[in-house]
């Protein structure tokens, strides 16, 4: 454990050290090898898992990679990097091929080939799936045991990540607290943060509600530079019923035909957008939210799509039936709900993020694929792509081990637990979702400011992460005096020319205090 002083008893060595476990951090893990994983839930758990979208690819007859990256680049706002979507594009196929090495059972037609759908900005059928809607889970099973087959690779689950530890500059491995409330050292040369997004800030969100951004807040509190903040997609189309998270109801479905209508049952998105219901993404929800807003409920309407849907759809079949909905015989009532972080860490291609020893990929990261608005299917397909990209930089970039005198943390990992805590970060999710959701406007976004400083006066440790992630978003969000993408402000309801270009900020490193590492422990 750790005392006032910033001493632990509990350390070791690593050669890298992984933290978190969905698709990018076990694409990342399965290169690297001779690692540790550490991971707050079991082996496989967070947002990856819950993916009803496919991984994009292009596989099909007239399809190209120049294509894939053409319509990334479009649905992006004008903020995707093009030599990023190209990179991340060109090696889809590739990490499909190695999915299916793996053991992968992905959905084929009659004649075996991978069966191709489509989905919200994609001019081609070019979406792998597995079992219809469950293709996150599909993935999940498969790196999951391929790590589990790895005796280079260590795993360590319950583990919630506190801080980076630091020597200079230098990251060189990670604090975290046990499930026994101990803290523990894991000092490596290589530090990889896939700690995913950070939909448990809003009350609507189709994350797990533990996800909260704990990798962003880290890095931010030790000066790393980040990009893209203000940029939150909202999914068109969760189920709209009392549940945390809301259940979604996969893209794949409009791509399949189903349709957006109101309680009249008008169908609205063919007036909104040439592309209808293949709309981008932030189009759809802000036209959703329009109606909601003006007391109308919408539905998604899937009865074109018959009795084959158990079959075709069997996640969100069995959810709809939990709640008490038949799709083959009535529509689907719909929510927009926070989906997408397509801010983060700022990296390059191969993951390293501003400090030496750090890199970070998937969610948590910001490469400049997404932009301002992700492409739907592309969030697998960068996990894994820039997760190999990152295992190769880890080896080739070999750092020397790191030593066991001169480290320090932020003194952020020395705050005890708030008996706030929990009322603190409810207060948060309803300050996100009302006033930096799918609108934004100058007085909301400074009420939400202020309220997250006075609350951060009585936030204990398991508050701080969230309060300082969900105000470096309102910030950026306060920054952007134009619409675009996923960050849409009433005030501003045009896009600015002047202001399309990415936003990098390198927030003021917390205070540090030293850390003492037992050397027999650590040897």
């Amino acid at each position: 454990m750790m005392d006032a002083a910033g001493r632990i008893t509990d350390a070791r060595r690593a050669r890298a050290v992984v933290v978190g476990s969905g698709v990018a951090g076990l694409s990342a893990a399965l290169g690297i090898g001779d690692c540790i994983v550490l991971t707050r839930g079991a082996l496989g758990s967070g947002s990856s898992r819950h993916a009803q979208g496919g991984i994009a690819a292009a596989l099909g007859p007239g399809d190209s990679p120049e294509s894939h990256a053409r319509d990334t680049v479009a649905v992006s706002a004008g903020l995707s990097d093009p030599d990023v979507a190209y990179a991340v594009a060109e090696a889809a196929a590739g990490r499909i091929d190695w999915l299916l090495e793996l053991g992968a059972r992905f959905d084929r037609d009659e004649e075996g080939r991978l069966a191709l759908g489509r989905e919200a900005g994609h001019s081609a059928r070019r979406i792998a799936h597995a079992g219809g809607d469950e293709t996150g889970a599909e993935v999940m099973r498969t790196l999951v045991e391929a790590v589990r087959s790895r005796p280079d690779i260590e795993v360590l689950e319950g583990y919630d990540l506190v801080d980076l530890v630091r020597f200079g500059r230098r990251v060189v491995g990670v604090l975290a607290r046990t499930s026994d409330s101990e803290l523990a050292a894991i000092l490596a040369p290589a530090v990889v943060l896939a700690t995913g997004g950070i939909g448990g800030l809003y009350a609507r969100t189709t994350n797990p509600v533990e996800v909260t951004g704990d990798g962003l807040a880290v890095a931010a509190r030790a000066g790393a530079e980040l990009a893209d903040l203000e940029f939150v997609q909202f999914h068109p189309t969760a189920l709209d019923v009392e549940a945390d998270p809301v259940p979604l109801l996969t893209e794949a479905l409009r791509g399949e035909g189903a349709r957006l209508v109101d309680d009249r049952g008008v169908r609205f998105m063919p007036s909104e957008h040439p592309d209808a219901e293949l709309a981008p993404r932030d189009v759809i929800a802000r036209a959703i939210w329009r109606r909601t807003v003006g007391g109308r409920k919408v539905y998604l309407d899937a009865r074109g799509i018959g009795e084959a849907f158990p079959q075709r759809f069997p996640n969100v079949w069995r959810t709809a039936r939990q709640y008490g909905f038949d799709p083959r015989i009535e529509p689907l009532p719909v929510t927009p709900a926070e989906h997408y972080f397509m801010g983060g860490i700022a990296t390059d291609l191969e993951g390293r993020t501003s400090l030496p020893g750090l890199w970070a990929v998937g969610e948590v990261a910001a490469t400049g694929l997404h932009g301002a608005n992700r492409l739907a299917s592309n969030s697998l397909l960068e996990g894994m792509v820039i997760g190999a990209r990152v295992a190769r930089s880890v080896v080739e970039h070999a750092l020397p081990p790191p030593p066991l005198e001169g480290l320090d943390v932020t003194d952020a990992a020395l705050a005890p637990l708030g008996e706030n805590d929990a009322e603190i970060r409810k207060a948060v999710r309803a300050l996100m979702w009302t006033h930096v959701g799918l609108v934004r406007d100058r007085r909301g976004l400074e009420h939400a400011l202020a309220e997250l400083e006075r609350l951060e006066r009585d936030a204990g440790f398991a508050a701080r992460n969230a309060l300082l992630v969900a105000r470096l978003i309102a910030t950026a969000a306060l920054a952007r005096t134009e619409s675009r993408g996923g960050h849409w402000r009433a005030d501003y309801p045009e896009s600015d020319p002047a202001q399309q270009s990415r936003r990098f900020v390198r927030p003021e490193p917390a205070r540090r205090v030293a850390l003492e590492v037992p050397k027999r422990q650590a040897a």
